[in-house]
């Protein structure tokens, strides 16, 4: 049966809404925790569902806004569903479902030795309504408040049992955050003066209006912005000290979705309201130190989690390569990036909370033996961690190939040169997974320098979700079905990218010419419907 293209007004505001009014149900059930597990559980996946639908609408009939409570652009708020916000909807309700159910496993298979507290729940579905409300804003002042839904909600599970150490790097993050957003909210001031509106589809009609100076200052604020919360060079040194400290589900999540919010805003402001390429060269060069600063960073890294997060920040680099070049196919490789890189990243941070846990410690100088004593886990871990380095024929290795052929047709000395750092960036990410696997996996524990300083048993900076205290005779040595099954979930999907990437490559593609093609959002925005 044919899916109505009509649904879409129902459906469109429900990956907001699902995850709100979960957050206040579990809320009210805050002393049981087994109900707030299932509210959750329920919320995300019919989000996940929603979020499904509203791709398979958006690709089949084009661009959709959707305008709340009826009132006219630019007096109410304007929802947008089209390929780039319905497939980044999508594959951040995988990924918080996942990390849910990973949580949940994590919360159910450990021990309670005091009354849980209650906020992680409500909290997280909070942040889940934050990122959904970014994707479909459809005006500058929308997007700002879902980034600060999602910031405030961050702001919680970052410090989430209060130790000095997450107390540190949430004062850090906290500092930041409200720096660019006070960034973000000078910008969204100076454009609502510049040109009276701050709904994008008329923006996109007046900015070219305005003078160049005063455009180019307003991109370059917004920029500055964006940038902080994408974790763009030079505005990227305050993410490798925030993320590692969280508990593993936390950090997953955070590194899979937060920056890529930042990074979808650069995406549709570059292309709806600055198309004129004045920052290209920027952005482009951006991308590359980016790319290469993160991943020298990766490579000085002895723990994990801490190298993991420097990947995270290099990889930023890839998707700013794509937006710099701005071709169809820069954009379509943009596009499929993105979405490769939620996946693998955050899987890859779930499967070092496993190794924290199986190990007692994520630090290389400690860990070793994991091969032989956790088959599964060695699994788990590589075939992200090959996904993350571009062998063929994962994805990361289509996605850099749409990029390097996207700089390959520019022919600039500087894209040419943004090809040369990508290589280089894709073989140093492959050192430091193949280093991070032969010490922590392949060579035996009793050859690891501090192998031995490792307690036996569960350390207290083991991850701890909010629903848990440690009992401290958990046997670390034991994977949580629980916990492995959601993991081992977000790998498949992550192969599912390589598996059906004719189809995946099809949605990019049309949603770069979308965004290369203004006139769809803003016929679809103030009038003439879905082109």
């Amino acid at each position: 049966m044919s899916l109505s293209p009509d649904l879409v007004p129902a459906f469109a505001p429900l990956p907001v809404l699902i995850p709100l009014l979960a957050a206040a149900a579990t809320l009210v059930a805050g002393r049981r925790a087994r109900v707030q597990r299932i509210l959750a559980t329920v919320a995300l996946s019919a989000a996940v569902a929603v979020c499904a639908v509203l791709l398979y609408l958006a690709d089949r009939d084009g661009t959709v806004a959707v305008q709340v409570g009826g009132w006219e652009t630019p007096i109410g708020i304007t929802i947008v569903v089209d390929r780039l916000s319905a497939t980044m909807l999508l594959v951040s309700a995988i990924v918080l479902l996942a990390v849910a159910l990973y949580g949940a496993g994590q919360n159910i298979s450990d021990a309670q030795v005091r009354q849980p507290t209650s906020i992680f729940w409500p909290t997280y579905l909070v942040l889940s309504a934050g990122v959904a409300m970014a994707f479909l804003a459809g005006d500058l002042f929308n997007l700002f408040v879902g980034f600060e839904i999602l910031l405030v909600a961050s702001f919680v599970l970052l410090t989430l049992g209060a130790t000095a150490e997450r107390i540190r790097a949430g004062v850090s993050y906290v500092m930041v955050s409200m720096v660019s957003s006070m960034i973000f909210l000078i910008g969204t001031a100076v454009t609502y003066g510049a040109t009276g509106t701050l709904n994008f589809a008329q923006l996109a009609q007046r900015m070219d209006a305005i003078p160049d100076g005063i455009r180019q200052a307003v991109y370059a604020v917004l920029l500055v912005a964006f940038g902080i919360k994408a974790a763009v060079f030079p505005l990227s040194n305050w993410l490798p000290d925030s993320y590692p400290t969280a508990p593993a589900p936390v950090t997953a999540v955070f590194a899979g979705l937060l920056t890529k919010v930042g990074v979808y805003a650069i995406v549709r402001t570059q292309t709806l309201l600055f198309p004129d390429g004045g920052f290209d060269n920027l952005l482009m060069i951006s991308g590359l130190l980016t790319m290469l600063i993160g991943i020298f960073g990766a490579i000085a890294q002895s723990d994990i989690r801490r190298l993991l997060s420097f990947t995270l920040v290099s990889h930023i680099g890839y998707m700013m390569f794509g937006v710099g070049i701005a071709s169809a196919i820069g954009l379509a490789g943009t596009v499929y990036y993105i979405a490769h890189h939620i996946l693998v990243q955050t899987a890859l941070f779930l499967v070092a909370g496993l190794i924290e846990r199986q190990a007692g410690s994520t630090s290389l100088r400690r860990v070793g033996g994991l091969a032989a004593a956790s088959p599964i886990l060695a699994g788990l871990f590589l075939i992200p961690a090959l996904n993350l380095g571009g062998i063929p024929p994962f994805s990361g290795f289509i996605g850099k190939v749409a990029l390097l052929q996207a700089g390959a047709q520019d022919g600039s000395v500087l894209a040419w040169v943004l090809v040369a750092g990508s290589v280089v960036t894709s073989l140093l990410t492959l050192y430091v997974m193949a280093r991070v696997w032969s010490k922590a996996f392949w060579r035996p524990r009793e050859q690891a320098p501090e192998g031995h300083l490792v307690a036996a048993t569960l350390p207290s900076l083991v991850e701890d979700n909010t629903d848990m205290l440690y009992d401290e005779r958990i046997d670390p040595g034991r994977l949580p079905v629980m916990m492995v099954l959601p993991t081992a979930a977000l790998v498949a999907v992550g192969l599912a990218l390589t598996v059906w990437a004719g189809p995946v490559l099809g949605i990019a593609d049309r949603a770069a010419t979308e965004l290369q093609d203004r006139g769809v959002y803003i016929g679809a925005v103030l009038g003439g419907g879905p082109r």
